[in-house]
């Protein structure tokens, strides 16, 4: 907890990917089982960010475009009133870094088990991974086929 008056945080990684869809609804079960709060996080890099290019400039990046879609794709997942369950937050950085950052503190990170790069027969992602040996919290590792009810969904 953040305070003695402050209600448990539960920090979930969203990317788009159907498992960062599966573990913000996990995320958000579980703060209504604890009485928590939700934080929905999504990170973005900019090109060249990183090692010896230019300076990073993405002249087609909207930050306020991409902090709508965050918001629709809560919408989409959790439906209208799901939207009101979450605070989004957009940050600049590598996932990993910023999701280990602001889950300092909180109840529970949750991730989804793949984002949406890897290679097919990875299990684990790397952001997934880097949260599980890292995080200074509890991390939940949400697969995307599991259900509401914590089954997993086979196909035939």
């Amino acid at each position: 907890m953040n305070g003695q008056n402050a209600a448990p945080r539960v920090v979930v990684g969203i990317d788009g990917s159907s498992s960062s869809h599966a573990a913000l609804r996990w995320a958000v079960r579980h703060a209504g089982l604890i009485g928590g709060v939700v934080e929905a996080v999504a990170a973005y890099e900019l090109p060249g960010a990183h090692g010896w290019s230019a300076p990073a400039v993405d002249v087609d990046f909207d930050k306020q475009a991409a902090n709508q879609g965050l918001v629709d794709e809560i919408r989409e997942v959790l439906g209208e009133s799901g939207v009101s369950q979450v605070r989004e937050r957009l940050l600049r950085g590598n996932p990993a870094e910023v999701l280990l950052d602001v889950s300092e503190g909180a109840e529970a990170l949750v991730v989804g088990s793949r984002g949406r790069g890897g290679f097919a027969r990875v299990l684990l992602g790397s952001v997934s991974q880097q949260c599980a040996l890292h995080a200074t919290c509890p991390v939940v590792i949400v697969r995307s086929d599991v259900r509401a009810g914590g089954a997993t969904s086979k196909s035939s």
